[in-house]
């Protein structure tokens, strides 16, 4: 019979390492994070090959004594619980764990220096051993290096990526925590190249546009929501800035960036109507709540967290992301594309001969021959088809301008472009808007605001209820949505420890398989905590409904019917974007216009 024994304490370290320490990034992760307990204004980070050779992070932070320093390199020995209440911890790091970890499995050195001390202190840990350790001259603070990450541990330094991919995982560390922290200013080199330098005090929404996409600021709006004691804020684009993939996406809980499937699901509820499922929001959402409703200690990493009242939570975002809409959900995406700008082609200017040829055919006929009148009538007939077409843009003599029309957003309309786009004039631009998107998202809204979503989920009974066989775990998630899909016209219950029986059907997909259907729902319950799939299922029976009873493109508009269009679309809630996430106008602004000439 085996023998049960005490482990080494370095063995002990190198086994909490791997939890810890998947990768450089996750050591670089647990070092800015102490930097930032340690009330660091400033954080400074340095690459050696995507931190697999070396990365060093440097703070002005509180600094450390010999003493403290030695202590922190014992394992669970952490300043950040100054009791033993780990539901009150409010810092990003309180395991006492990381330091320890990190040294067990690399070279690493720590010098610090507390605030009114003479001199630092400098201690050298290679894998576990202290190999130096003495006096060192640098400012107050810390600074931590770390080399040759898992060098000793060949069978985890052989399951590392290449350098440019773990690269990309640190800098998408630094962003994040960068993103958490504004007040803080944070520097990031790779190779003697400056990354990433935020100036700290620069406000939430310029650190979140700055570190995500510069155009965000543009393209957002900004969220400050309050419910009881939880609080949310940030910046979300707008749904027709959108991406192919969810990575920007940035979720944070108490200040903590975390991967969340509540948080992700509530975002993909917020935008359901408003995105087509293979695009994704772009966002920066900080959730705040009392530290007891929320446990951080789910994860080694801290990546996740599980909430107290999960469904209080996900409705609250839900709420508050789409009263932020709401607020401009007339906006779309407005600047056009950069692409299609550069594509604007200029009239060739002919270039005049330089002066000394000039003088040289100056007063001299040199043009060929003309034919007779009659022969170039001729040849004029042969192509007086194709140059006198009529064009396929139509437009009305302008009329003076009211006071009251200056100030509509969309404009004027002055014509119509290959019976398909609508030409707006506002007192700041031009306006292009999409008659048949734009119409396809005013009839959708008209459909809901007369109940038609009512009658699309009115339920319809099957003549024979349906067993599911399903495996326990999957009957116990949909057992327990079974209120919130019968909402919707799904009425399902158990039939058994491993079985579910459906009942009736939402009408207007009674001709969907039962099987197939739930078996949807619970993957996508299993993924993202939440029913999302029956809900967009119906959704895309109203946006059908829609497109078919919208105005099509290529049907000619009199500039009435134009305008017409144009109020309605800002009185529609939603109106910038049509049901796919795409938008139905852009505007080109007067500066646009005169770059186009070069006049600007």
């Amino acid at each position: 019979m085996p023998e049960i024994r005490r482990l080494p304490e370095n063995l002990v370290n190198r086994i909490a390492a791997g939890e810890v320490v998947e990768r450089p990034s996750s050591a670089l992760k647990e070092l800015v994070e102490n930097a930032i307990d340690a009330g660091a204004t400033r954080i400074a980070v340095k690459l050696v090959d995507g931190g697999l050779a070396s990365l060093e992070v440097t703070d002005d932070g509180c600094g450390m004594s010999p003493d403290e320093m030695a202590l922190a390199l014992e394992r669970h020995a952490t300043s950040k619980l100054p009791d033993e209440a780990i539901e009150q911890v409010v810092t990003l790091g309180f395991r006492g764990e990381a330091l320890p970890s990190i040294a067990s499995v690399a070279r690493f050195t720590l010098e610090s220096r507390p605030h009114g001390a003479e001199q630092g202190w400098k201690r050298v840990v290679d894998h576990g051993d202290l190999v130096a350790e003495g006096p060192a001259a640098l400012p107050p603070g810390t600074r931590v290096r770390v080399e040759n990450l898992f060098g000793k541990v060949p069978a985890r330094r052989k399951f590392l990526r290449t350098a440019r991919s773990e690269y990309a995982a640190c800098v998408d560390v630094v962003r994040r925590l960068a993103m958490a922290r504004p007040d803080v200013a944070i520097t990031l080199d790779h190779a003697d190249r400056r990354v990433l330098g935020l100036q700290g005090g620069e406000g939430l929404e310029n650190r979140v546009a700055q570190i995500v996409a510069r155009e965000l600021k543009d393209n957002g709006v900004s969220i400050d929501v309050e419910r009881g004691a939880m609080r949310l804020t940030g910046i979300a684009g707008l749904p027709t800035y959108n991406r192919g993939i969810a990575d920007h996406q940035y979720l944070f809980v108490n200040g903590r960036p975390v991967k969340d499937r509540l948080l992700t699901g509530a975002v993909r509820g917020a935008y359901a109507d408003m995105l087509a499922r293979d695009r994704h929001a772009v966002l920066a959402l900080f959730l705040d709540l009392p530290p007891e409703d929320v446990d951080v200690n789910v994860h080694p990493a801290k990546t996740e967290v599980r909430f107290r009242d999960a469904q209080a939570v996900r409705g609250f975002i839900v709420s508050g992301l789409r009263q932020a809409l709401a607020t401009s959900d007339k906006r779309s995406a407005q600047s056009p594309d950069a692409g299609a700008m550069s594509r604007w082609q200029a009239e060739p200017v002919r270039e005049e001969p330089a002066p000394a040829l000039r003088s040289i055919f100056a007063g001299r006929d040199w043009t060929a021959p003309q034919p007779r009148v009659a022969e170039a009538n001729a040849v004029w007939r042969g192509v007086e088809a194709e140059v006198m077409a009529a064009p396929r843009g139509r437009a009305e003599e302008a009329s003076p301008v009211t006071a009251e029309e200056q100030d509509f957003p969309l404009g004027i309309a002055r014509g119509q472009v290959a019976n398909t786009y609508i030409v707006a004039e506002t007192k700041d631009g031009l306006i292009l808007v999409d008659q048949h998107a734009a119409h396809e998202r005013l009839v959708l809204e008209r459909l809901r605001a007369a109940g038609a979503e009512d009658a699309v989920s009115r339920s319809q009974a099957l003549l024979i209820p349906e067993v599911v066989e399903m495996d326990e775990t999957s009957c116990d998630r949909l057992e327990e949505a079974a209120d919130k899909l019968a909402e919707l016209g799904l009425s399902i219950e158990r039939f058994g420890p491993s079985a579910m029986l459906v009942r009736s059907m939402p009408h207007a997909i009674a001709r969907t398989d039962p099987e197939k259907l739930l078996r949807d729902i619970d993957d996508d319950l299993a993924l993202n905590g939440e029913a999302l799939l029956l809900g967009e299922k119906l959704d895309l029976v109203l946006a059908t409904m829609a497109c078919h009873g919208s105005v099509r493109a290529g049907r000619p508009l009199r500039v009435d019917e134009m305008n017409a269009l144009l109020r309605e679309m800002e009185r529609t809630p939603r109106s910038g974007q049509c049901n796919h996430g795409r938008p139905t106008w852009v505007k080109l602004s007067m500066e646009d216009v005169e770059k186009l000439f070069g006049r600007h």
